[in-house]
């Protein structure tokens, strides 16, 4: 039985940032194991796999996108791990950190996911904690060209307005770093393969958040190398539009009380949005 079983999906990826993420995840005197799920056309990236023999390499042979491949090793794992940590392969981290977050989740079991404060290389704070988006949202975001109207929605959507340096109950976190509780997942549900890539992660937070607590973490941080492909290729642009009409046709485009309930608390209800949990 281990600790915390991770997950890694690959896709022709530079095989010097992947290996500063594997690296991290076993820095830890934690009892861990690592499935790398390759997407790539070729298994040149299996040269990642020689770090331990706790790390299974699984070459998928065509790109099934990315909450597939954490699903492949999701049910690879969940009965033989406390916690699975979905990870990005462009994120790093000191040694302590996958320590501090095992022992606050052992401490506060209405906690079904957690993520930490994440990083730019130059420490600049992402802004990954977000309220439930509503198509104007997403449509402003991408494509309004004034950015002084776009940051000050953004200071409300994502919750910027909180500082950031407080335990916060979110409904939607970054599918970079997800720290999840197996026995949740056996409940709940693991990602929805009808997202490729983009909402697969607002939609497993949004899910968990019905029934667990879904924490921001700021008390440890790691490094994401954050790079808005969507901004930069067409096709990947074409991914997250077809994402986006997935997920508002499953929870309601403009009428979505769910939603809108969730949303009132996180502005009106401090108890809602910090809610009282053991450090450790």
């Amino acid at each position: 039985m281990y600790d915390v079983c991770g997950s890694i999906v690959l896709y022709k990826n530079d095989p010097k940032i992947a290996s500063k993420t594997i690296e991290s995840f076993f820095n830890t005197p934690l009892k861990v194991f690592l499935y790398l799920i390759d997407n790539s056309p070729d298994d040149s990236l299996k040269i990642l796999a020689h770090y331990t023999n706790n790390l299974e390499y699984v070459f998928v042979n065509k790109n099934i996108g990315f909450g597939a491949g954490h699903n492949i090793a999701i049910r690879k794992a969940i009965n033989n791990a406390k916690y699975h940590l979905v990870l990005n392969p462009d994120i790093y981290f000191n040694n302590g950190v996958l320590e501090e977050i095992f022992s606050f989740m052992e401490n506060n079991h209405d906690v079904g996911l957690l993520m930490p404060k994440i990083l730019y290389p130059d420490g600049r704070i992402q802004y990954l904690c977000k309220m439930l988006p509503t198509p104007l949202d997403i449509f402003l975001r991408r494509f309004l060209p004034f950015k002084k109207i776009i940051e000050k929605r953004n200071e409300r959507y994502e919750l910027r307005f909180t500082g950031y340096d407080r335990i916060m109950n979110v409904p939607y976190l970054s599918g970079c770093f997800m720290f999840l509780r197996n026995s949740v997942i056996k409940e709940i549900g693991a990602f929805d393969e009808r997202f490729f890539m983009y909402f697969e992660d607002t939609d497993l937070t949004r899910r968990i958040h019905r029934k667990y607590k879904t924490i921001y973490f700021p008390y440890v941080s790691v490094i994401h190398c954050y790079g808005k492909e969507s901004y930069k290729k067409f096709k990947i642009l074409l991914i997250h539009i077809m994402s986006t009409f997935i997920y508002f046709n499953k929870y309601g485009w403009f009428f979505d009380q769910e939603r809108k309930d969730i949303n009132f608390k996180l502005i009106h209800d401090k108890n809602f949005l910090y809610p009282d949990l053991k450090l450790g």
